[in-house]
């Protein structure tokens, strides 16, 4: 059996002493965990931070001429903690994890764009102003900014905001035997076989209805969500129409509202089993029972989630194994471009002088 749960006693501190140094045209070839797009190198450098298993990066800059892959963040690791070589690279700066640091995000880009994400949008004078209301909007994480010598007119002047998500959106969900996840949810009114029809914005994988839940009470633009099981599917459907609900009966399904003024750390807990949550590991330790695993994690300052794998699991190999894992919840755009007389940034929510 298998188990798998959240952990909600997360602390990004770690004792590691942070190294700083950037290396301007250097690269670290290979050890590839993903590849995510970031503005800049110092927001690589906090990806790679908030990575479970980054412990260094290579960051693609603006002035890459070999071809298109500007803005690339290649976040890596070896079982050394150091990289396997290091070789001179025009176009490319590297350097290594902060885990011990939680800068903010201060810094805006001038003539680049973040496109997508946007759940909101208002005309603001400069700039600043843009990202004051993104720092005073609490689903705010970053923002793009027209200014008013735009090539587009009607455009001018216009403040997108844009979310990503602050809390772990599971990237793989299989249905297992002998294997048990521990989720996190809130108390409210549920559908049962019941499917809201249309209006879908975004699929998303959840370990249970409660999870589903959660992630539409993190997205501003959710107002409703329907929960599938069937066929063994875990999909989380976040739909938006703020003007009518249509309800059908439907077996497996179960729908509902966000609870949109309840604390989404104060999550209950129950476990989920026949259900693994692969992939984002931090670390496993051979534990006894999903229950140590689960204290395990809420005791580990990086893990988020767990997966228990059982004794009676049918790969020896694997028996006791307690997985921690991790979710980058920092701001991530879905992309980074080029656009004259565009600016972008972050939230200032994390800067001691951000609401000043």
């Amino acid at each position: 059996m298998q188990v798998c749960s959240f952990s909600l006693c997360v602390s990004l501190s770690i004792s590691a002493e942070c190294v700083r140094e950037l290396l301007e045209n250097v690269d670290f070839p290979g050890t590839d965990l993903t590849q995510l797009y970031s503005p800049d190198v110092n927001h690589c450098q906090l990806l790679c931070t908030k990575h479970p298993s980054c412990l260094f990066f290579t960051f693609v800059r603006a002035d890459w001429t070999r071809d298109n892959r500007h803005f690339y963040c290649y976040l890596k690791s070896t079982p050394s903690g150091q990289p396997n070589s290091q070789s001179p690279v025009l176009g490319v700066t590297s350097g290594y994890s902060l885990k011990p640091c939680d800068p903010c995000l201060s810094q805006v880009y001038q003539n680049m764009d973040f496109p997508g994400a946007d759940y909101r949008s208002l005309f603001t004078a400069d700039y600043e102003e843009c990202q004051r209301a993104c720092t005073n909007d609490p689903f705010c994480q970053f923002f793009t900014f027209v200014s008013g010598t735009y090539t587009e007119k009607p455009t001018r002047y216009k403040c997108y905001l844009k979310f990503s998500w602050t809390i772990p959106v599971i990237p793989n969900i299989v249905a297992r035997p002998m294997v048990v996840c521990h989720t996190c949810f809130l108390t409210t009114c549920f559908f049962p076989n019941t499917n809201i029809q249309g209006n879908d914005m975004e699929a998303l994988l959840a370990g249970s209805a409660e999870h589903c839940l959660s992630l539409c009470s993190a997205h501003p633009r959710c107002t409703y969500f329907s929960y599938v099981t069937s066929d063994g599917r875990f999909h989380c459907y976040l739909k938006n129409n703020p003007d009518q609900m249509m309800t059908e009966a439907m077996d497996d399904v179960i729908s509902g509202i966000p609870a949109r003024f309840c604390q989404l750390d104060n999550w209950l807990k129950t476990a989920l089993e026949g259900v693994d949550f692969p992939g984002m590991d931090i670390r496993y330790v051979m534990l006894d029972d999903p229950e140590t695993c689960q204290t395990t994690c809420s005791q580990d300052p990086h893990c988020q989630y767990y997966t228990y794998v059982s004794e009676n699991f049918q790969s020896s190999m694997y028996r006791r194994r307690c997985y921690l894992k991790r979710f980058i919840t920092m701001p991530m755009p879905p992309k980074v471009t080029k656009v004259a007389n565009a600016v972008c940034g972050f939230s200032l929510r994390n800067c001691q002088t951000g609401l000043k």
